[in-house]
């Protein structure tokens, strides 16, 4: 996903484009409204629902599709929840496409502000989400960027390019995952094949040897580093 991002900046640059003042506080609805304010703060109630204090008012944030403060720009995220609760992504990115990233909210250390909390950096399966200005947010993956990149071939190329790669890594994983399996399977049969079993020298019960013959696990070992070999690429 990363990579699927850096061509979005590669392909379209950083520019601002926004239609109302953002250097200010202010709500932007659902219904296009526009509601500038002195001060804007998302806190939690007594039952740590998340509420925006507008002013010292509250407002509903079901209402609110984009909100701007001085800790940064954020997107309702309700419609891609599964419970349709309100959550924010914060904006990341900002040109012809807007990049958002899903940040998670502490309630302990709100004082802090939405935007400044611990966030784990190696965390590279987070959610993200794009729009152009202040239209609807959209998943970011190759299907809707493939839609909204279309007006720059040099996007589109780009953007193929990436398509293509991600597909030989998935099948080279695949591969990797078969050949690991096949290991597996064949260590198995080997084992049971070659279980060591008794030799009675004279009659029942008496001494008796075990006999087990040399196994040769080659096979074995060469799917498994083919496996290894085709996950490392």
């Amino acid at each position: 996903m990363k990579k699927l991002l850096m061509i979005v900046m590669a392909c379209y640059g950083l520019h601002a484009g926004a239609q109302v003042r953002q250097n200010t506080n202010f709500l932007y609805l659902y219904s296009d409204s526009v509601i500038y304010a002195n001060s804007i703060r998302l806190r939690p109630d007594f039952s740590n629902e998340l509420q925006l204090r507008v002013d010292q008012k509250r407002y509903p944030i079901q209402q609110v599709k984009f909100f701007n403060n001085d800790q940064g720009f954020f997107a309702n995220t309700r419609k891609f929840n599964d419970y349709g609760i309100s959550e924010f992504s914060e904006r990341i990115i900002e040109g012809k496409i807007n990049v958002f990233r899903e940040v998670s909210y502490d309630p302990y250390v709100y004082e802090r502000g939405y935007s400044h909390r611990n966030r784990r950096s190696d965390i590279v399966d987070v959610r993200m989400f794009y729009n152009k200005g202040f239209g609807d947010l959209k998943k970011a993956n190759y299907s809707n960027l493939s839609q909204d990149m279309a007006d720059k071939a040099e996007s589109m190329d780009l953007l193929h390019a990436y398509r293509r790669k991600k597909n030989t890594s998935t099948i080279l994983y695949v591969a990797a995952g078969a050949s690991l399996v096949a290991s597996l399977v064949s260590f198995v049969a080997i084992g049971k094949r070659d279980v060591p079993h008794l030799v009675y020298h004279g009659s029942y019960p008496g001494p008796a040897t075990i006999q087990n013959p040399r196994t040769n696990f080659a096979a074995s070992f060469g799917l498994m580093g083919a496996g290894v070999g085709l996950a490392a690429g």
